[in-house]
């Protein structure tokens, strides 16, 4: 059975970024854990609600065939998270995120050379320099998947995400 951290911002993770991939996920027999920071209720920016399983602390990421990664105002607290990037660089199998998540891969070091997208806005170009400072190529497309990475750019991305996971997997 495939096993899916999710990794979201106990606060303010994007609804529809978490939500829409894991429902695929579920809907194709894979199982999903849903990771944050801290236990408890965590609540995304438009108000959705869902149980964290498991602490950063707890994640033993070999367990796991992939670490997924939602996006959406909370994940920014993520980006610079040293521990975090331990546990990316240590992860063997898929490296998934969207929206600004893919700025938390570039950091961990994982996208050096890969092609990858990330949410970004005409006036906020913040992320796509992420990208570039930790010399991955910023692809302007809605999912970009480079080797065990897969990146897409936002809500819109969401379901093609999730399918581009599941196709990973097939």
């Amino acid at each position: 059975m495939i096993k899916i951290a999710f990794i979201i911002a106990f606060k303010n993770f994007r609804d529809e970024e978490y939500f829409v991939p894991k429902q695929i996920f579920q809907e194709n027999g894979f199982e999903v854990k849903t990771v944050s920071s801290q236990k408890g209720t965590a609540i995304g920016g438009d108000g959705a609600e869902t149980q964290v399983d498991l602490t950063f602390d707890e994640l033993d990421a070999q367990e796991f065939n992939a670490l997924v990664f939602a996006g959406g105002p909370g994940a920014y607290s993520y980006i610079e998270d040293e521990n975090l990037h331990k546990l990316i660089a240590k992860h063997e199998g898929l490296l998934a995120a969207i929206c600004i998540a893919p700025a938390i891969l570039a950091k961990a070091g994982v996208l050096r050379n890969k092609k990858a997208t990330i949410w970004s806005s005409p006036m906020d170009r913040r992320t796509i320099r992420i990208l570039e400072e930790n010399e991955a190529q910023y692809t302007d497309k809605r999912v970009v998947r480079d080797g065990n990475v897969i990146t897409a750019n936002g809500p819109r991305a969401a379901e093609e995400f999730g399918r581009k996971i599941v196709e990973y997997f097939q």
